[in-house]
C-alpha cells in the first residue's frame, strides 16, 4: 500500500513534529511516499528543488498512491491543490485537522462528500482515525 501524506510546508511548519509522528505511524500500513513532509530539515521555504521538479514529482506520487492522508490544520494552497487533484483520480482521501489549533477548515474540503474530514484532539486520536480509515478501505 502506498500513502501520500500531505501537510503544510510553505504555509507554515509549526506542526512539523506532529507530521513526523503521523508519518511514522502511517508506515505501519504501507510505504509513505512523502516522508520529507515530516523532516525537520524542511523549513517553510521548502525543499531546495525547483518548483517544477516538486510539482511533477508530487503529481506522480499522487497518481501512484493508494490513499491520500492530509493534515489540513494549517491552511495550504498546495495541500488544497493536492486534495483536489487526488479527487479527480477517485483516490481515497482522509483530511485531519487539530481542533485545538484550528476548528475552521475550508468549506471546499469540509463540504466535499468525497473527502473524509475528521478532527482530532491529540495525536493518539489522529492515529486511531488513520487506522480506522485505512482498515475500512
Amino acid at each position: 500500500m502506498k500513502i501520500y501524506f500531505a501537510a503544510s510546508i510553505r504555509g507554515g511548519r509549526e506542526k512539523q513534529n506532529d507530521y513526523f509522528e503521523l508519518i511514522e505511524y502511517c508506515k505501519n500500513y504501507g510505504d509513505v511516499l512523502t516522508e520529507h513532509v515530516g523532516n525537520s530539515a524542511v523549513d517553510n521555504i521548502g525543499e531546495h528543488k525547483s518548483d517544477k521538479h516538486i510539482y511533477l514529482r508530487d503529481i506522480n506520487w499522487i497518481k501512484d498512491a493508494d490513499f491520500i492522508i492530509a493534515d489540513i490544520t494549517i491552511a495550504s494552497l498546495g495541500v488544497g491543490y493536492e486534495i483536489a487533484f487526488a479527487e479527480t483520480l477517485n483516490k481515497s482521501i482522509l483530511c485531519l485537522y487539530d481542533a485545538r489549533n484550528n476548528d475552521k477548515i475550508s468549506a471546499m474540503i469540509a463540504g466535499n462528500e468525497k473527502v473524509c474530514c475528521r478532527k482530532y484532539k491529540d495525536l493518539d486520536e489522529a492515529k486511531m482515525i488513520i487506522k480506522t480509515f485505512l482498515k475500512s478501505k
